[in-house]
């Protein structure tokens, strides 16, 4: 199942929402009051948190709603916003870990590639996170050198510590793609990531998330991104260094994932840094960026 976040124009308040391939886009509480369906949950965060008994809840509605058609509402008229508008959390962020992006870093910078012994954590604030279609900010009085990268997301469902290999996958809630649009010169001389990637507007998500179910293994699915129609990154989660599996085990050790953390699990080659000469993002580019089995997200670059 795909739940998704849009702006109610009605209310001028995020509304939560089931998107289907098929129907488009169904309100749930306008769905809940059709059906008489009460205690729905009214945000991402707080269906995340309910659990499994909610969310097969909202499966039922959605369901029973494909037999209403005036209930859907076609997706490109309504504004989706990024799936959770206000994390509670700065979204986690593992770097180095497609082994061709590695290799096309070491070569920019002049240097032999070498491979983490671990995954490798940061975090955007945010402060940083916008939805599809929403303006990423240009920073030009910050950057000459804005880059793009893709990302396959993990959604976690439930409040976890220390996690196995055996239940690790077991608190997964979903899956979404993330943008970590990075200012490299700020990441080169902040000596770290998180100032280079923390840029208001660096982070755009959605434009949904696909239940784990749905999704399947993360594994050996295929990740695109184009900027102004032009393919930059085309690669597979197979490329991984490390799997959602071990990163979930390494980021819970002595850390507590909540519901609604975000986890974006490093980009593949292709980025503007990688390529000779570098070809940095520009007011006006258009970058869509695409997962396998989730959809597309499109965002572009604002003043």
């Amino acid at each position: 199942m795909k739940l998704a976040t849009y702006l109610d124009q009605a209310t001028s308040a995020p509304a939560l929402a089931v998107l289907d391939d098929r129907y488009g886009l169904l309100d749930l509480r306008r769905a809940g009051a059709a059906f008489g369906t009460r205690d729905l949950p009214g945000d991402m965060l707080s269906l995340i948190a309910a659990g499994a008994a909610a969310l097969a809840q909202v499966r039922e509605l959605a369901s029973r709603a494909a037999e209403r058609p005036e209930l859907w509402a076609a997706v490109d008229s309504v504004t989706l916003l990024a799936p959770i508008p206000a994390p509670r959390k700065n979204v986690f962020c593992v770097g180095r870990n497609y082994r061709l992006h590695i290799m096309e870093g070491a070569r920019a910078r002049g240097v032999e590639p070498t491979y983490p012994k671990v995954p490798e954590f940061f975090s955007k604030p945010p402060t940083a996170v916008v939805g599809h279609d929403a303006k990423v900010e240009r920073h030009r009085a910050h950057t000459e050198s804005l880059d793009y990268e893709i990302e396959l997301a993990v959604v976690i469902g439930r409040k976890v510590r220390d996690l196995t290999p055996e239940n690790a996958m077991a608190a997964v809630f979903g899956y979404t793609i993330v943008n970590d649009v990075t200012a490299r010169n700020a990441q080169r001389e902040h000596g770290q990531w998180f100032k280079g990637k923390g840029f208001d507007t660096s982070c755009p998500t959605g434009p949904c998330i696909v239940t784990a179910d749905e999704f399947g293994d993360p594994a050996g699915h295929r990740l695109m991104l184009s900027v102004n129609g032009e393919v930059r990154q085309d690669s597979n989660t197979a490329d991984m260094l490390f799997n959602v599996n071990q990163i979930l085990v390494s980021l819970s050790q002595g850390m507590t994932l909540e519901p609604g953390d975000i986890i974006a699990t490093g980009t593949p080659s292709g980025v503007a840094l990688g390529m000779d000469p570098p070809k940095f993002l520009q007011t006006g580019d258009v970058m869509v960026a695409e997962v396998e089995g989730i959809g597309q997200l499109r965002n572009q670059i604002g003043d």
